[in-house]
Parts: C-alpha cells; sequence; structure tokens
C-alpha cells in the first residue's frame, strides 16, 4: 500500500497564482480551486489510491504566540482566501480525507500523517506531495519521501541530505539557524546554509553543537564569529528550532483504512455546478 499525503495549501497558492481567473456564475473566482481538483484528479489516475489533504483553514496557528513575527494571513489576496473553504468542499465532495487546520497548520497535519502511516505495517511507502522545505524533517529512508510534482522529483533521506547537506532530522536545527522567510523568523546573524549544513552534518543537532569552535569545521575566523553569535543567542535559535518543528501528534486518521479513496459523494454534483465557469453568458 502507498499513501499519499498532499499540501492542499501549497496547491491551491500554485495554481491560483498560475492560471489566470475564472468566475462562476455568483461572481465567486474558482479558478485555483479547478486546477487542485484537476490535479488531485491527475494522481488518482496516477494509480493513488490512499490519499489525505491537509489544507491552512485559518494561517495563523499555535506558533504566533511563541514569535510575534510568525506568518500571518495579512497581505493574502481576496480572491485566494476565499478559495480555502471551496476546496475543503470540494475535496470532500470527491470522497477525500480533507484536514483543514485551525490551532495547527497544514504541515503539522502531513507530518503526523505521515508518522502514522509510516507506523502501519502494511503500508510500504509514504509520498507526501509537497517541495516544502520544513516537510523534509519527515523523510525516513526511502519509506517516507517527498515529492515535487511540478518538477517531478522525488527526495529520500539521502536526496534531503544532497539537497541540504543535512539529515532530515536534523531540518529543524537548520532552519533555525539560516532563517525562514516565508514563516516569519530570521535565524541567527551571519549563518548561512553552507556554514550550518557543515557544522550540523558533523553535530547533528543545536544542542550538541560544542563550545569549542575549533571542531566545527570551518576556517577558525569564521567559525570563532558564529561561535559568539550561537553562544549570545542560543535562546533564540532554539525558539526557532520549536518554530521549525513540525507537529506529530495531531488526529488525522484512525487507521490509514480511512484514507481509501472509494469515489465522489452525492455532494459531487452541487459542487461542480458551483465551480462552473461562466464566461461571456455561457457555462464552462
Amino acid at each position: 500500500m502507498k499513501v499519499h499525503l498532499v499540501d492542499g495549501t501549497f496547491e491551491l497558492y500554485r495554481h491560483f497564482y498560475a492560471m489566470p481567473s475564472a468566475k462562476n456564475a455568483q461572481g465567486e473566482d474558482v479558478a485555483a480551486v479547478r486546477g487542485v481538483m484537476h490535479s488531485i484528479r491527475g494522481l488518482v489516475e496516477e494509480g493513488a489510491t490512499h490519499i489525505g489533504v491537509a489544507t491552512d483553514h485559518v494561517i495563523e496557528s499555535f506558533r504566533n504566540d511563541l514569535w510575534p513575527g510568525y506568518k500571518t494571513g495579512e497581505g493574502i489576496a481576496p480572491a485566494l482566501w476565499a478559495q480555502f473553504p471551496l476546496l475543503e468542499e470540494g475535496l470532500a465532495a470527491w470522497g477525500l480525507k480533507v484536514w483543514p487546520m485551525v490551532e495547527f497548520e497544514a504541515d503539522d497535519a502531513l507530518a503526523s500523517a505521515a508518522a502514522k502511516a509510516a507506523a502501519d505495517p502494511r503500508v510500504d511507502e509514504v509520498v507526501i506531495c509537497s517541495p516544502d522545505k520544513d516537510l523534509a524533517q519527515c523523510v525516513r529512508g526511502t519509506r517516507v519521501v517527498q515529492r515535487d510534482r511540478v518538477r517531478k522529483i522525488t527526495r529520500d533521506a539521502d536526496g534531503i541530505v544532497a539537497k541540504f547537506g543535512v539529515a532530515p532530522e536534523s531540518i529543524p536545527d537548520y532552519l533555525a539557524l539560516v532563517g525562514d522567510a516565508a514563516d516569519g523568523f530570521p535565524g541567527l546573524p551571519g549563518w548561512g546554509a553552507k556554514s550550518a549544513a557543515t557544522v550540523l552534518a558533523k553535530f547533528g543537532h543545536i544542542d550538541a553543537i560544542p563550545d569549542d569552535h575549533i571542531a566545527w569545521g570551518l576556517t577558525l575566523p569564521r567559525a570563532a564569529a558564529l561561535a559568539t553569535t550561537l553562544k549570545n543567542d542560543r535562546a533564540h535559535a532554539e525558539l526557532f528550532r520549536e518554530l521549525a518543528t513540525l507537529r506529530t501528534d495531531v488526529h488525522v486518521f484512525d487507521t490509514v483504512d480511512d484514507l481509501e479513496w472509494r469515489g465522489p459523494t452525492p455532494a459531487l454534483d452541487a459542487f461542480r455546478a458551483r465551480t462552473t465557469v461562466v464566461k461571456k453568458g455561457k457555462a464552462q
């Protein structure tokens, strides 16, 4: 059995910015939703049988209480924001398991689903369908992999190391040091991708990085400067790592059998009617 876990938020953003606006009879923009539904249908046509989709029903989460600069819904295009509930409705109507997140984020739902699915001996592979670097931490060997469906790239644990220079388990530490502009935390001054990868490849986690910077594997002047930064700002490093660490305890399903796609529900006809595009007075 193969389980596919889809980042619905990423898919909606991707289609919103890739497709021209298209409106239904009520004047609602439905182009992005139609695009995502077509994409998910393609996944089924490729052979996917067990599918879960996570969305950010709201953008804010518990992490906003931890760091004031963490990402919010401010600045999201109204035409995009309005399509989130419609997408969730459509996915459910098509018979898919949908996780609209409020307290947690879509990434937390995907991480929790990946961990739970991988624990089932019937599951041969878990495929996380998203290029989001946060989700790289969920990859485990060849059993849990990350799939970029746009670029048609699948990364197992070795692929994550090749891309970031660190193992999946070190991704939260890596992001804590270099920062994540998309999520709204800056990392530590002076730490870049190369220096973070070099140090974490050797020590694994921030906690294990010794104060003696001579052992870091960097040039001594560079290591000395970064050691001072880490020593003076370790509290922020640990906070940023907490922000970057995905939760794996979100309740998403009872058994992987819940993810089996058994076909559309009767609600699909009404959803299709609502997402029919009207051009020059004609429905399309």
